[in-house]
């Protein structure tokens, strides 16, 4: 580190508590200085390609010039408003854009400002909407092994148990139905898709009168060590739950916006659900920012007297500047063929990786769009820790999940740089 760097991590550790993270394993705290593209920069200009798009938010990488200019062009005329019977041009213009994007009835939005608020929302509007149908259903019905955000709803509903186990005590009730997965790389199950939609209609026969909504992260559980459930499950899943008139959220927080291989994950699986969350790379990763989408239906349900309004509120909904970077992301995806290109960029991941598909070191090796996983049982434990610095030394930003390594970079990465970042985490891993 150079003396700023120096100053910058000293007095981070005095002030600065970080997120998923042991305090008491730091030392040090790597200062970035700037990203252009796929790369970030330290204050000893050390490139490190973001092999994770920074948790998944920046989908065309850092410093996009193009995303910057129309944040700075609208903070020259509005930065934020008041929503509550206030409204502006970005947020009119971006929510009519999104609902021509997504299938019907997806047509009414309702924004916060992070994917735990987004999941809040749906959560809260789908209990309210049963209520004011006179129909108590108290519950909520997720997949195991899902993750859904950390604030209380949206912790309850989720079922990582790294994050959850210390707040049983506060979280709300929920039930979980197992999920197609293959985890025997660290000697845990491996469930099949019928078995997973036989156990799932055991808990509907049971439990669908007091069930509110089944939440679920289609095709990808992201923090669920990128377990990669089918299209056809998936779709299986969700017409057995709506069949009990249960409501059907997706969470595409991170799968959304070209991550799994489409635009949104609900035109793989061929199923609209009720309410659709959006997050991370609604704003190309540069702004806080959600969206929950809805359809009339829901929305005219609330819809007559004050008392039956949604009264849910954030300080900053609909905020100005992040519509203003959301409006700029749709414009990319629309001037340059996103989703077509990304098409060709994840055949080259594809192709630059195979060396691990037959690796002695390596088990259930998967790849969905803009994702591509594998796991790595010399990884568990401490052992990620580890992997995660001798990466940083090699110039890659690595977040390996327990032993499951993925690779899920911004879509601005240069092919150059996919060949690099495998060629190191080859080394990385025969090394192990």
């Amino acid at each position: 580190m150079n003396n700023t760097a120096q100053e910058l991590s000293k007095l981070d550790l005095e002030h600065i508590w970080h997120p998923c993270s042991q305090m008491s394993e730091y030392d040090s705290v790597l200062a970035i200085k700037r990203g252009d593209g796929a790369v970030l920069y330290g204050y000893d200009e050390k490139a490190y390609i973001d092999c994770i798009s920074s948790w998944w938010v920046n989908i065309f990488g850092h410093g996009n010039a193009y995303i910057a200019a129309k944040i700075a062009e609208q903070a020259s005329m509005l930065s934020q408003v008041i929503l509550a019977g206030f409204t502006h041009e970005p947020l009119v213009r971006l929510s009519a854009r999104l609902c021509k994007l997504l299938p019907s009835p997806l047509n009414k939005c309702f924004y916060a400002d992070n994917g735990s608020a987004a999941v809040e929302v749906a959560l809260k509007m789908s209990y309210h909407k049963n209520k004011l149908r006179g129909k108590e259903k108290p519950l909520f019905l997720n997949l195991k092994n899902s993750y859904h955000g950390e604030t209380i709803g949206a912790l309850s509903v989720g079922d990582v148990e790294l994050y959850k186990a210390s707040y049983g005590g506060i979280l709300i009730d929920c039930i979980s139905a197992k999920v197609p997965c293959d985890f025997s790389a660290w000697g845990s199950e491996i469930v099949s898709e019928d078995e997973a939609l036989s156990d799932l209609e055991k808990v509907l026969k049971t439990h669908a009168h007091c069930i509110s909504a089944f939440i679920i992260e289609p095709l990808i559980q992201c923090s669920g060590n990128m377990n990669m459930p089918s299209p056809a499950y998936t779709k299986k899943a969700c017409e057995l739950v709506r069949s009990y008139e249960i409501d059907v959220i997706f969470d595409e927080i991170a799968v959304g916006f070209g991550r799994s291989g489409s635009m949104w994950a609900m035109e793989q699986v061929g199923f609209v659900p009720d309410f659709v969350c959006l997050s991370k790379g609604l704003s190309g990763g540069n702004l806080p920012f959600s969206v929950v989408v809805t359809s009339d239906s829901v929305y005219n349900e609330f819809l007559g007297d004050f008392d039956r309004a949604f009264l849910h509120s954030h300080s900053y909904t609909g905020n100005a500047l992040a519509a203003a970077a959301a409006n700029a992301t749709l414009d990319i995806f629309e001037s340059e063929n996103v989703i077509e290109k990304n098409k060709a960029l994840s055949a080259f991941i594809l192709e630059q990786f195979k060396w691990a598909r037959h690796h002695e070191k390596v088990r259930n090796f998967r790849q969905r769009g803009m994702v591509l996983a594998f796991d790595v049982p010399r990884l568990a434990g401490a052992k990620s820790r580890e992997f995660r610095s001798l990466a940083l030394n090699r110039g890659l930003l690595l977040r390996p999940l327990g032993a499951s390594l993925y690779f899920m970079p911004p879509y601005v990465i240069t092919r150059d740089q996919i060949t690099f970042a495998s060629t190191q985490i080859k080394e990385l891993i025969n090394e192990l």
